[in-house]
Formats: structure tokens, sequence, C-alpha cells
């Protein structure tokens, strides 16, 4: 398959307002991509809006709660009359929640599983007939470090984002001999305030209320320098990209000793057995 060349493609992406979403829609923007932006911060939503187009970045936005449950083909709809078409599809909208499974609500487990997994798969549905008559478009799914080990504490954000890895893996195969490429992130460490405004279980004591405090204390990675890292995945079209050094330690740890990385994990993110 040929490099993915940005100037004069079309890239949706989730989650824009803010972190990697809003540091992908900068560097795009600068690459020569016309751009739809996709959050439910609206206010948020219009300030990368213009710095994009003042980017020169032909930019629509669509003001949009990935939770509630949609099929997502209005959306399909709306941004194909917008622009024609989609080149670029980014799925990286994500929310986190905290807490041990006795500690969380299934009301909050569904919650985070409508936005992290069931939005990821219907976003890609809505969009998947033009993108099987796109040859050259491609795909990337935003997992997590956590879609690459499961620490306590994160029993409902570690099953969403592996679920992300599986559902990516496989797509990959299905479009491959559709000349479409697919790339699952795994980034570990990135600074962004997903940590910080992490959903805590009703039950979440303070003990788990602190390990999420002090698993922030790793996220050191700027996200412009992971957005950069994710568009060179995809101009290569790498189909597994795993960012930060430690998250890469990790990763290969896991498939080396599978069921003995736990005591690993917990020394470097302060997170409990």
């Amino acid at each position: 398959m040929r490099d993915f060349a940005f100037p004069g493609t079309t890239a949706l992406i989730t989650g824009a307002a803010s972190g990697i979403g809003e540091a992908l829609a900068h560097d795009l923007a600068g690459r020569g991509c016309a751009l739809a932006l996709l959050d439910r911060d609206s206010a948020g939503l219009d300030r990368v809006a213009q710095r994009c187009r003042a980017l020169g970045a032909d930019t629509s936005v669509h003001v949009v709660d990935l939770s509630d449950g949609a099929d997502r083909a209005d959306l399909a709809e709306e941004v194909l009359d917008r622009h024609q078409r989609v080149d670029l599809l980014v799925n990286n909208a994500g929310v986190a929640l905290a807490g041990e499974l006795h500690q969380v609500g299934i009301e909050d487990f569904d919650w985070l599983m409508e936005v992290n997994f069931r939005a990821v798969v219907t976003t890609t549905m809505a969009f998947l007939p033009h993108l099987r008559g796109n040859p050259g478009a491609h795909v990337v799914n935003t997992s997590s470090l956590f879609g690459l080990v499961a620490p306590a504490g994160q029993v409902a954000y570690a099953a969403s984002k592996f679920a992300v890895r599986g559902f990516t893996e496989a797509l990959r195969h299905e479009l491959a001999g559709r000349g479409v490429g697919v790339t699952v992130v795994h980034p570990g460490g990135v600074k962004t305030g997903i940590a910080t405004s992490a959903r805590l279980g009703r039950g979440t004591d303070d003990e788990q209320r602190a390990a999420r405090d002090e698993f922030s204390k790793h996220l050191t990675m700027p996200p412009a320098t992971a957005a950069r890292l994710i568009t060179e995945a995809v101009r290569t079209r790498k189909p597994r990209l795993v960012i930060t050094r430690p998250a890469k330690v990790l990763d290969l740890l896991a498939r080396l000793v599978p069921g003995r990385y736990a005591a690993v994990l917990t020394a470097l993110s302060g997170l409990r057995k």
C-alpha cells in the first residue's frame, strides 16, 4: 500500500476539543488536510477549529455526545454532505472510570463502554461504505497502554481499550484487500486531562483517588509529540503504534511474562495490585 499523502484529503477526528485530538487537528491542518472535528465540548471545539482555519484548513465542527447511543448514520451524512469525502477517520475520543469492579456501578460501566468502544464501532460502521469505496483511505483507532496491560483499579477502562485493540486488528485484516489502512494506537504517558477528569466509581475509596492522582504524574509527553508520531504512523501505514518508552517496555513485558507483569506495572504507575 502506498504511503498516505495528506494534502487535499479530509480527516474526521473525534475527541478533537483537547488533548491528542486537538494536537492532531493542528498537525493535520498544517499538512494540508480539510477537517471535520467532533466533540461534545462546543467551546473547545470552536477554539480548535479557529486555529485550524487560521492554518488554512477547511474546517467543520460537529457537536456530538458519543455516549448517546446513536448509530452515527446522521453524522456520516452530515460530514459527507459538507466535505464530499473522508480519507482519514480518527476515532480518538475517550473517557476514564477509576475503581475496582466491586466499586463500579453498571451505569458508569455502560457509559464508558459506549464512549470508548461502541462509538468506535458505530462511527466506523457509519463511514464504512465510503471507506471501502475509497482505496488509499485510513482508519486510526486510539486504544491505550491499558489495551496492552490491565492494572487493578482500571477494570472498565482496560476492558474497553482491549476491545478497541481487538476490533481494530480484525478490521485491518478485513480492509487490507480494499486498500484501506488501519492503525491501532496505544498511548502511554501522554499529558492529557483524561486521568484527572476520570469518573470515580461510587464505592471508590481515598486510596483509589490517590492512585488516580499519582498516575496523572506519569503523563508527561506533550500531545503535539504524540500527534506527530500518529501522523507518521498513518503516512507509513503502520499497523500498530505504542507511544512512550515505558509503554513499549510494558508491552514487551506483558508478552514475555503475561501472568507476572502486575508488580512492575504497580511500581511504575502507583496503582494497587
